[in-house]
């Protein structure tokens, strides 16, 4: 599937990926950030913005996508930002394609459904009785990320998450924990996305996990 992209800057790579909801639009400020030091290809998934439409939704599919647009961009070992679904993905490809990507940053990301905090994915089950959202039914059904899957990804990471995140803090915890070459932050006072969407906060972290300062 051909993905919609924002492409700014110059500089070494860096893809950004939205979480379940959303589109490129999120990262308009980190984006403006970025592009001083980086050519930044912020990306919508399938299904989401004006990437095409689709009922067709899986962790695997939408991980194969931005495998295929690295390739097809030639793009030489890129960093890796992937919010909520989006770090998911970015696990998904730095864990079957160790050698792809230079670094990742992934941030309220879980390792299954049953990372999500009990309220939450009740939530997300009762929206899909009353709607049967594909994307809702995503939430509920993966991803299934093992410690093998974690124990393969080889590269630089950072794993962030809010002190107060949808995300249960023993998932995020179980991640970091997996991963060998992984920094772990958890955000004080922050919660899924405060500090994520249309939000000035994370470029100093990044910028910092990078080197860039």
């Amino acid at each position: 599937m051909t993905l919609f992209y924002k492409q700014t800057g110059q500089g070494r790579p860096i893809i950004l990926l939205h979480g379940n909801g959303e589109d490129h639009r999120i990262f308009d400020i980190l984006t403006q950030q970025l592009s001083a030091h980086f050519t930044v290809y912020a990306l919508d998934s399938r299904g989401y913005g004006k990437s095409p439409q689709t009922n067709d939704f899986h962790y695997s599919l939408m991980a194969e996508d931005v495998v295929k647009f690295i390739e097809e961009k030639q793009l030489e070992r890129p960093i890796l930002y992937g919010f909520s679904d989006g770090g998911i993905i970015g696990l998904l490809i730095a864990s079957r394609y160790p050698k792809l990507l230079s670094r990742l940053i992934i941030s309220g990301a879980n390792s299954s459904p049953k990372g999500l905090k009990w309220h939450w994915r009740a939530l997300a089950c009762i929206h899909y009785f009353f709607t049967r959202s594909a994307k809702t039914q995503l939430m509920i059904r993966e991803p299934n990320i093992t410690k093998n899957d974690l124990h393969k990804i080889d590269i630089p990471t950072l794993v962030l998450a809010g002190e107060n995140d949808i995300i249960k803090t023993s998932d995020t915890h179980f991640i970091a924990q997996n991963i060998s070459r992984s920094t772990l932050n958890i955000l004080p006072k922050e919660n899924h996305d405060s500090y994520v969407v249309n939000s000035p906060k994370l470029f100093g972290i990044i910028e910092k996990f990078i080197g860039l300062k």
